[in-house]
């Protein structure tokens, strides 16, 4: 999380709506075998709850029941170069949006993971525009068994929450716009689309 205080943003409502639309972040734990990170899709439950899954030969598989963890989803992010501002004496930075969640993990039973990756599946092909959606009832009852045995689900109770949304609020709106131009200039649209509508 970034220390100051101009990139914070505290709308619930804009952070959960960040990891829906995203659905997919790194999960990061400190294990016994040491400090280790697992890449997941993820489902927000919209009760305090993040859901995600890994296989059952992963290396944080074994650890997670039971443990404190940190969930980070990414948004857009783009490099803002000096020369986009008005003003000579700048220095190059970085804009993003990310946020952090901190949280006690259980391990889901059969029928949770279940609900899980059918939730997951049905929100993903909803979203793919040609032909009929794919859906669990697809695979033949023994295949799907097979390869859930091969998965492990989790849920994560979220205990607190950390968000940097760093849009150059710290910047003049005249520079601001500037920088979101530019940005928009080297195909960065969506972070540029965040400044214009998220930035004071």
């Amino acid at each position: 999380m970034h220390p100051a205080s101009a990139f914070r943003n505290p709308d619930r409502a804009l952070l959960e709506k960040m990891i829906e639309e995203i659905g997919f972040g790194m999960i990061f734990a400190a294990t016994p075998d040491g400090l280790r990170v697992a890449h997941v899709p993820l489902l927000w439950t919209g009760d305090g709850t993040l859901q995600f899954h890994l296989s059952r030969g992963n290396a944080l598989t074994k650890h997670l029941g039971g443990m404190t963890v940190l969930a980070v989803v990414n948004g857009p992010d783009g490099y803002v170069s000096p020369r986009w501002y008005a003003d000579p004496e700048q220095v190059p930075t970085w804009n993003y949006v990310a946020v952090e969640l901190e949280g006690r993990v259980r391990r889901m039973d059969a029928e949770g993971l279940l609900a899980q990756i059918t939730a997951l599946s049905d929100k993903h092909e909803a979203r793919v525009a040609a032909g009929k959606p794919w859906t669990m009832d697809k695979l033949p009852e023994a295949k799907s068994r097979a390869l859930q045995a091969g998965i492990v689900g989790f849920e994560l109770e979220v205990l607190g929450w950390r968000e940097t949304v760093k849009l150059s609020q710290n910047k003049s709106a005249e520079e601001r716009e500037r920088v979101a131009a530019g940005l928009d200039s080297e195909g960065s649209a969506g972070l540029a689309a965040l400044m214009r509508t998220l930035a004071p």
